[in-house]
């Protein structure tokens, strides 16, 4: 395991957002050549937020870029805000940004970063935001961004297609995504107890995106993980509601060995037995 550094906020240009791009920036203390992950929040969260992933994965030889999007609580926007109705397309472009300034992120890490190893990550609507980069869409939009430099994905709990209530199919209406053009190698991590009050679905509607969309694709399915899969939000995080160390911990181990394998740190990590937490399924 490596020593981390983190450092906070770095601006990333972004003209015509109306808020600066603040992102946090959690790498090794050394190395050269380091592969890039992106990581897009959920609901309301921010750069703060995901330390027991950040962490981790820096510490295992990556560089985690977290931006805050429009929709963070420490931003506050107003509901009237004329952006608001657009945050699910401006957060895609946030990544799309900070793959665009990856010189900027280098220059405030001790080491260097190989800008053709990047993935993206995300949980919850930071799951579908990206998933986007991967080539999912939204179904009956035409707004797509896949992103031909990301090389892999990790989406954590991604928002199903279909079976919205009533209020999200009004406020909501982009959490409908079409997976069948996502052809970007992804991992998708789903709780079999994350009941969504979004939808008339069950559980199963966190797994679309790994049933709808083409191989290669991994679904580790968490038991008994419900929206925070244990506590991957933060460490004493107050909403979450299945507060596992051993969930987060298998979290831990499986998407760093996917990342790794993905990304062409290490070979010889990939595939990985889960635990008595989980289980793990490929197509």
């Amino acid at each position: 395991m490596n020593t981390i550094v983190s450092v906070k906020p770095v601006v990333v240009p972004a003209p015509g957002r109306g808020t600066d791009l603040a992102v946090r920036v959690t790498a090794p203390t050394t190395g050269t050549n380091l592969p890039v992950v992106l990581f897009s929040h959920g609901y309301g969260e921010s750069l703060d937020g995901y330390a027991p992933l950040a962490d981790h994965w820096a510490a295992n030889g990556l560089v985690v870029v977290q931006p805050t999007h429009l929709d963070s609580r420490k931003l506050a926007l107003p509901a009237d805000d004329p952006r608001t109705p657009q945050i699910w397309k401006i957060r895609v472009e946030d990544l799309t940004r900070i793959l665009d300034a990856l010189d900027l992120i280098e220059s405030v890490i001790p080491g260097t970063i190989d800008c053709g190893r990047v993935a993206v990550a995300g949980h919850s609507w930071g799951a579908q935001s990206a998933g986007m980069l991967l080539g999912a869409r939204v179904d009956g939009d035409d707004f797509a961004m896949p992103d031909p430099r990301v090389k892999a994905g990790v989406l954590l709990a991604p928002a199903g297609k279909g079976g919205l209530v009533p209020f999200a199919a009004e406020h909501f209406a982009f959490m409908n995504p079409d997976f069948t053009t996502m052809t970007t190698p992804a991992l998708i991590v789903a709780g079999d107890s994350d009941q969504s009050a979004l939808t008339t679905r069950g559980p199963d509607w966190f797994t679309d995106a790994y049933f709808q969309s083409p191989s290669p694709k991994t679904l580790l399915t968490l038991f008994g993980g419900e929206h925070s899969l244990g506590g991957i939000t933060g460490y004493n995080v107050t909403e979450t509601t299945d507060e596992s160390p051993d969930r987060v911990a298998l979290i831990q181990r499986v998407s760093t060995a996917y990342l790794h394998s993905a990304l062409n740190i290490s070979a010889g990590t990939w595939p990985i037995e889960p635990d008595e937490n989980g289980k793990l399924e490929s197509k």
